[in-house]
């Protein structure tokens, strides 16, 4: 029976080299030895066909060099566009990202963010559904954590990378309002379960301060889903009542605000299937410029956040606190910028 082939040891390495096995190891991560050292060093373990063993590695050093990051809802193309970008950035530092999808639902974030936890990786990056729970402070505690998107209240994180969702809100109901648009409604991913999050909250306190009428509805971001949602909000009110009654106050809305670009895209399939043209019969705005909206008809009118920049500042934050390094900034805010495209037009007289 054949023997299975034998990994080469960190010690041959040295006894190939003439050096102790703690020099051999210096010089295959490049630390504390000659550059010429270093060369030889690797010449013989590419010549003896040494690779390192990542789990005694990880037990020697006690890292992993895995780090979790843990996405919202990945059904959200942004969101899929910032977990890949994350990755990159962490492969670049030989690193390596295990991403886990909350699939939008709280409880489920939460038992993810402690699998991976208990997996030992080195940190974890959140986009969290739930920013309030409680359960993030013993995560936390155990595991360092950046957050993205939202800060996490109960929980004292390594570095947090946020969205001034305020000043995007603001923006977004004042360019409304500017075109004409009294009644908008707003479309947001937040489940029944976390009814309190930011933006829901800066976006009724926006509207009281424009004196605009506004719904806010709940909206998954999947594209069927999404559809089926913007197609009631087209036909009927809230109450599944049918929208044939403007002096009644069932008018449809004449922009519809999309918490997400993947959510304004079941608005525009809905727009078509009711014979509305968007950016004529119907205003649509989104919130994060994912490049589809760009070569929509009419591309999209939407919010860009700099997703370069959240993912290489969120795996900054993550890797310094991981080797213990102190970071002038650790809060993050990232200024929105709103793309003014052909999706939201004035209202016709």
């Amino acid at each position: 029976m054949a023997r299975p082939n034998k990994r080469t040891t960190l010690r041959e390495v040295a006894e190939a080299t003439g050096l102790s096995t703690a020099a051999v190891s210096y010089a295959l991560r490049g630390k504390h030895v000659s550059k010429e050292t270093e060369e030889r060093v690797r010449k013989a373990a590419a010549e003896l066909g040494y690779e390192a063993d990542p789990i005694a590695r990880a037990l020697a050093s006690g890292r992993t060099s895995m780090i979790g990051v843990l996405a919202g809802d990945l059904q959200d193309l942004w969101q899929q566009q910032l977990m890949a970008a994350i990755g990159r950035e962490l492969l670049a530092g030989d690193r390596y990202a295990l991403i886990l999808d909350a699939g939008g639902d709280p409880a489920r974030e939460l038992a993810l963010a402690k699998q991976l936890r208990d997996q030992r990786v080195d940190g974890l990056l959140v986009s969290p559904v739930d920013p309030s729970a409680e359960g993030w402070e013993k995560i936390a505690d155990a595991v360092p954590v950046v957050s993205i998107g939202d800060a996490l209240s109960r929980a004292r994180t390594v570095g947090e990378v946020l969205f001034d969702n305020r000043a995007g809100i603001d923006a977004v109901l004042d360019y409304l309002r500017g075109l004409g648009h009294r009644h908008i409604t707003v479309l947001t991913p937040t489940g029944p379960s976390t009814p309190d999050r930011p933006a829901d909250v800066y976006v009724r306190e926006a509207a009281d301060r424009l004196g605009i009428e506004v719904e806010v509805l709940p909206c998954a971001q999947e594209l069927s889903e999404a559809t089926a949602v913007a197609r009631r909000v087209l036909t009927n009110t809230p109450d599944g009542r049918p929208r044939t009654n403007p002096g009644a106050g069932l008018a449809p809305p004449t922009a519809v605000f999309c918490f997400s670009d993947s959510i304004a895209y079941g608005v525009y399939a809905a727009a078509a299937e009711a014979s509305l043209t968007v950016g004529r019969d119907l205003s649509v705005v989104g919130f994060d410029d994912h490049p589809v909206s760009r070569v929509l008809t009419p591309p999209l009118t939407t919010v860009d956040w700099g997703l370069g920049d959240i993912a290489k500042e969120a795996a900054r934050l993550a890797v310094a606190a991981i080797e213990g390094r102190r970071v002038r900034r650790k809060r993050i805010l990232c200024a929105p910028r709103l793309s003014e495209r052909g999706s939201a037009v004035a209202v016709r007289a």
